[in-house]
């Protein structure tokens, strides 16, 4: 736990470490200013009543120093409190944009999208969820904490000064009252805080399930179980809310007790000096109100000691996936060659690896075609250059790589912003480029706006075969020395397939292709065929060999 929190820590300061401070800075600033409002406020008040007493004391006494001090403070504090909302809230923003980033790299690891396939809604929880709670760390704990910190080192001072050593209780009577909140709150809070962070958690993935196959779960006959889970969760997290408010009743008596403790003791203590002849009525109304205000920072702080447990739950989910290694880097800017050697690769579970001294070396520019039956290892094959999966021995050398696949990853945006995520950088001419390449730069110029012709979830707005041709197109825009390709025109009409294969073929010049397919009409753009069987090569034939057109008749006609 102490190694992730100073990890996220210094990522905190990475990410805005200037911010951080500054919020810190103002956030004090805010405070004293509150606190020193209060006390010349009601030393000015009780000073002018008593002067008000006599003519000769009100015809000398100055209000105009003390009311300068009283407008001058207010307007201090009233323009550090919205610049410690806007710098302190900036900041939280940025370094939670910025974990965020990080997370989903750390996260981004082979194995991803079957995990995402299994629990998309755990590891969305991740990114939003855990990261949401960081946000406590600084707003709740580390602001107050500071905050509570300066103002009591203030107060020691200047109390101090006015009362003598006396004037130390105060200030180190509210470290301790701080501390004791942190360690009941973090104490109580952990467990509860916890269980809330699992308890919403499993009732947004139980009400994801329950949605998204409510049709599933009534053609099975389990509707009824699918919803008793999910108001199982909620009653879960109804336990654990009520757990966290009853904690933060009782750190609200904590903060009642000691507030009124220290108020009792400074009356105590300025009756003693009054009695002594050291304190007029001024001096006490000013010594009281600046205790007043020294305890503001208890609030916050008591806030963010509820939501300790849940924050230091976070924060050791999100150290573990960031200080987790995301595996082994694979060269792409030097190597031209696609190169595997010495692979050894086996599925999650299974005793025998699929691949066991798996080699294959594809020279740049050449265009392979993949084959096997089911099992034979080409969808693994794929999963391993693209990163998805992680072979437990040997090397893998490839240059920089596009994937084009059966499915249009669209998203709702316009056609411009679908496009731009293969190319910020593109131009509009490159991108009208690119579309007239997939045949579908007529079907965008009709559509109103154009380029930023907005398109509905998952590309709706365009039928099956424009949205394959929009992800073509996208792929097209990726200048990248090796494609490869799965199975890009299965479940498509023929005239939209012989398009793709006809633009993918015209476009690949000085490129390398390796396409994963059982198709004849894929594997013919190929100059080399490789069968594989059981993870091993069982064929290797190059364009011109007889067993080429053997190797495309047993393949699945149009």
């Amino acid at each position: 736990m102490r190694a992730h929190l100073l990890l996220l820590l210094r990522l905190f300061r990475q990410a805005a470490g200037r911010k951080l401070g500054w919020g810190l800075a103002i956030a004090g600033t805010t405070a004293l200013a509150g606190a020193g409002l209060l006390g010349l406020s009601g030393w000015f008040i009780t000073a002018t009543g008593i002067a008000g007493l006599s003519a000769g004391a009100a015809l000398v006494f100055d209000v105009f120093r003390p009311g300068a001090g009283v407008r001058a403070l207010a307007i201090l504090r009233t323009g550090a409190r919205y610049g410690e909302r806007l710098v302190t809230h900036d900041a939280t923003l940025s370094v939670i944009a910025g974990l965020r980033v990080r997370l989903f790299r750390a996260m981004a690891r082979p194995g991803l999208g079957r995990a995402m396939t299994l629990r998309p809604g755990r590891l969305l929880f991740r990114i939003s969820g855990d990261l949401d709670a960081l946000d406590t760390l600084y707003l709740r704990l580390l602001v107050p904490a500071s905050v509570l910190l300066v103002l009591a080192l203030a107060g020691m001072v200047g109390l101090a000064l006015l009362t003598g050593w006396a004037g130390l209780l105060p200030g180190l009577f509210l470290l301790l009252t701080g501390i004791g909140m942190l360690i009941l709150g973090g104490r109580g809070g952990m467990a509860a805080g916890g269980l809330r962070a699992a308890a919403l958690e499993a009732l947004r993935l139980r009400l994801l399930d329950l949605v998204a196959g409510r049709v599933d779960w009534r053609l099975a006959g389990r509707q009824a179980q699918a919803e008793g889970l999910a108001l199982s969760a909620e009653a879960r997290l109804v336990r654990a809310d009520d757990r966290l408010n009853r904690l933060d009743s009782r750190l609200a008596l904590w903060q009642g007790l000691a507030g009124t403790a220290l108020l009792s003791g400074g009356v105590m203590l300025c009756a003693a000096l009054v009695e002594r002849g050291l304190f007029g009525g001024p001096a006490v109304a000013l010594f009281v109100l600046v205790l007043l205000g020294m305890m503001e920072p208890l609030g916050a702080l008591r806030r963010g000691a509820v939501e300790l447990g849940r924050s230091l739950r976070a924060v050791r989910r999100v150290g573990d996936a960031l200080s987790t290694p995301t595996g082994e880097m694979r060269p792409d800017g030097k190597t031209t060659d696609l190169v595997l050697s010495d692979i050894r690769f086996g599925h999650e579970g299974t005793l025998t690896p699929l691949f066991d001294g798996f080699n294959l070396s594809i020279p740049a520019g050449q265009h392979v075609a993949i084959i096997g039956d089911s099992g034979a290892g080409k969808s693994s094959l794929l999963a391993m250059l693209t990163g998805e999966a992680a072979p437990q021995a040997g090397t893998i050398c490839l240059p920089g790589w596009a994937l084009l696949g059966q499915e249009a990853a669209l998203f709702q945006d316009s056609v411009r912003a679908n496009l731009l995520l293969a190319d910020p950088t593109a131009t509009d001419i490159r991108l009208w480029e690119v579309l007239d390449q997939a045949g579908l730069a007529r079907v965008v110029r009709d559509m109103p706006g154009g380029l930023d012709a907005p398109l509905g979830e998952g590309g709706t707005g365009l039928s099956s075969g424009q949205r394959r041709r929009l992800a073509l197109a996208r792929f097209l825009l990726q200048d990248k020395p090796l494609w490869l390709l799965d199975e890009v025109t299965e479940g498509i009409d023929l005239s939209v397939a012989a398009m793709i294969l006809t633009k993918i073929k015209a476009s690949a010049a000085r490129r390398t292709i390796l396409l994963v397919t059982h198709l004849r009409r894929e594997a013919a753009l190929a100059d080399r065929i490789i069968r594989l069987s059981r993870g091993r090569v069982v064929m290797d034939v190059a364009r011109g060999d007889p067993a080429f057109d053997q190797a495309l008749s047993t393949l699945r006609p149009d």
